[in-house]
């Protein structure tokens, strides 16, 4: 299956951003999480059965947490998307996660 073109021949996908989950909500259904610097919310529905927590990694997708990942597996994440040009012109300054 090819990854969907842009008009000026360019192609264009979606990926998967790792975030540090900050704070998990008391239903458990939901999760403050350090996206590159940014908290957002995050659905945590589709990965419910797994044991989430401060400090955990997940890689998240427009709002929804898809899966548990390690540290090393995110930081090799964002740093293969930094290569990509992904996260912008800023290095990912591994300081800034909390």
């Amino acid at each position: 299956m090819q990854a969907p073109m842009e008009s000026d021949d360019t192609c264009r996908t979606c990926s998967a951003i790792p975030g540090k989950i900050v704070e998990v909500s008391e239903s458990a259904h939901s999760a403050l999480v350090d996206v590159a610097g940014v908290t957002r919310q995050v659905d945590l529905m589709l990965i419910q059965d797994e044991q989430l927590a401060p400090g955990d990694w997940i890689l998240t997708h427009v709002g929804f947490g898809l899966s548990k990942i390690t540290e090393d597996d995110a930081l090799g994440h964002l740093h293969a998307l930094e290569i990509l040009g992904e996260r912008g012109t800023e290095s990912y300054d591994q300081s800034r996660v909390t």
